[in-house]
């Protein structure tokens, strides 16, 4: 696969921008900026209007965010675009709020709210539909809030987020049909359309065409199951092409095993070995209902897949000494990253860190990179030394920061690659931040959206 092209980032950051510019000239050329200057409730439906395009705006670029767009992802990564995607479904939610509010009060010019309200619903053209998109996205936002989210499995949450998409098909009629900054200018509406065909589009091609003709070419089917550690399962597939499979060491996919009721929930698990075009292995801890049934899978099971994804490959690799630090599953792609690598002998550091011993899996691999390619390992087995550190309880007399500095005195001249849960990984960042670790030589993927 050929280096990602710098310029995408940028060339990906500006249409987003953009799309909000040409968004506001057509509000402005609609008379929207002129009747804001007017002021009173005339000046506040306006404000509404472009309140409901900015939303509109955002919704669409919601949905591209995660429409797994090859340019996009590889440019950015699944972790920072779904912290955008939250952000974004957010902010477009709140302006949905301020236009209903706004509108609703400029033609009630603040009189009989209400009762605008329940005729709006009633009686303008595509107002239930758009109503029934608004129940649909409430229903995602509320249990997008972190609260909620954390009472919910991750299937549950999923399956609920879906709704985002009901939502944005719901509230297009009514955008064509009594929209003011639709129907009145062909340039309008020939970009709007052409807006939603290009999201529509990039769901269509990106979210189902493509995983569907993948699965189709390589037919991936379980070859066997082994255990690994405590709670920890490795898979191994086998399929054909997998020579042409464009995928790297640390990547992952989203897996569907097709065997039996539940199928049809994906789960993201990184590959833990380098894919060498016979097999691919993913090793997974048994947490949701997905992960757990991993372990029962039988040989001869379908799978379908969905990527590969992730920016935490060689593609960010200097050269020179590397530190790898992983949190218990966190070693599946950093183990496939420490084969993969072209470090040198002696250069690379494997900091390996679990509540237990019998959590720590991939011994024999690990013995045999310490062996030929002079990889050296540092356990750190224990209990947490407190709640803000990524150390055991032996190293409670170490700073976090002095902690890395013990290990590698020249820590600050290194690539860190870093896995394991959100908190972890934080407490490893803010340590190699304080030890001299520049920024541009830190690289983790987040899986904890």
């Amino acid at each position: 696969m050929s280096p990602t092209p710098r310029w995408w980032a940028g060339a990906a950051g500006t249409a987003a921008g953009l799309s909000l510019v040409v968004v506001t000239a057509l509000w402005t050329a609609n008379e929207g900026l002129s009747e804001v200057a007017r002021g009173g409730w005339t000046g506040a439906g306006a404000a509404g209007r472009l309140a409901a395009l900015w939303s509109a705006d955002l919704m669409l670029l919601q949905v591209v965010l995660m429409a797994r767009i090859p340019l996009v992802e590889r440019a950015f990564g699944q972790d920072k675009l779904a912290r955008w995607h939250r952000w974004t479904g957010f902010t477009s939610f709140q302006l949905l709020l301020v236009h209903i509010v706004l509108a609703t009060l400029s033609y009630a010019q603040g009189e009989r709210v209400v009762a605008q309200f329940v005729e709006f619903v009633a009686d303008y053209p595509g107002m239930l539909l758009a109503t029934a998109a608004t129940a649909a996205l409430v229903l995602v936002v509320v249990t997008s809030v972190r609260r909620a989210r954390r009472r919910l499995r991750y299937e549950s949450w999923h399956l609920l987020h879906l709704y985002a998409y009901l939502g944005v098909a719901l509230a297009l009629p009514h955008e064509i049909w009594t929209g003011r900054d639709f129907t009145g200018s062909p340039a309008a509406r020939a970009y709007w359309c052409g807006l939603y065909a290009a999201a529509a589009g990039s769901v269509l091609i990106f979210r189902l065409g493509m995983p569907l003709w993948r699965t189709a070419r390589h037919r991936l089917v379980v070859d066997h199951v082994v255990p690994e550690a405590h709670g920890l399962v490795s898979v191994y597939l086998r399929g054909r092409r997998l020579d042409r499979l464009p995928v790297r060491a640390g990547q992952f996919f989203v897996w569907r095993f097709l065997d039996g009721p539940g199928w049809s929930r994906g789960n993201p698990f990184s590959l833990s070995g380098p894919p060498n075009g016979d097999q691919l292995r993913i090793t997974v801890k048994g947490l949701g209902d997905g992960s757990s049934r991993v372990s029962t899978l039988r040989a001869g099971t379908k799978v379908l897949i969905e990527g590969p994804y992730g920016r935490l490959t060689a593609e960010s690799y200097r050269g020179g000494p590397v530190t790898m630090l992983a949190c218990g599953v966190g070693i599946t792609p950093l183990l496939a990253l420490l084969w993969d690598l072209p470090y040198g002998h002696g250069q690379a550091t494997l900091v390996y860190r679990a509540r237990r011993a019998e959590e720590v899996a991939f011994l024999d691999e690990i013995e045999w990179l310490a062996d030929q390619r002079g990889v050296r390992l540092v356990p750190l087995i224990g209990p947490r030394a407190h709640q803000a550190s990524w150390l055991p309880a032996e190293y409670a007399d170490y700073s976090d920061a002095e902690a890395l500095r013990e290990i590698a005195p020249d820590i600050a001249g290194h690539d860190l690659y870093l896995c394991g849960p959100d908190p972890w990984t934080a407490a490893v960042r803010t340590a190699a931040r304080a030890a001299g670790v520049p920024a541009a030589q830190l690289h983790r993927e987040r899986f904890g959206w």
